[in-house]
């Protein structure tokens, strides 16, 4: 097993963590919320390049959790491109 391999399934178990307090979170908002967490993303391209997801799918979560207005908030976004930054709610930690 390879690092990336490693790398790749603790995350994924981290999501599934995730969804266990939270049963709410699809896996896809589970994994977007980690991936701010860990900085690994902080907007919607760069999530949906580095997981290989629509960009489309990203924005339709994003907003998803940002009306839900508990864990991530909407920091900007760009009419043009559609990429969309968003924050992690500390307090939600």
């Amino acid at each position: 097993m390879n690092e990336a391999t490693d790398d790749s399934e603790r995350f994924m178990a981290l999501v599934a963590d995730l969804q266990k307090g939270d049963p709410r979170l699809s896996p896809l908002q589970a994994a977007i919320i980690l991936a701010a967490e860990q900085g690994i993303a902080h907007d919607s391209r760069t999530f949906a390049r580095v997981f290989g997801a629509a960009h489309a799918l990203v924005l339709r979560e994003l907003n998803l959790l940002a009306e839900q207005g508990e864990r991530l908030r909407i920091v900007s976004r760009n009419a043009r491109t559609q990429r969309t930054e968003y924050a992690v709610d500390p307090a939600a930690r």
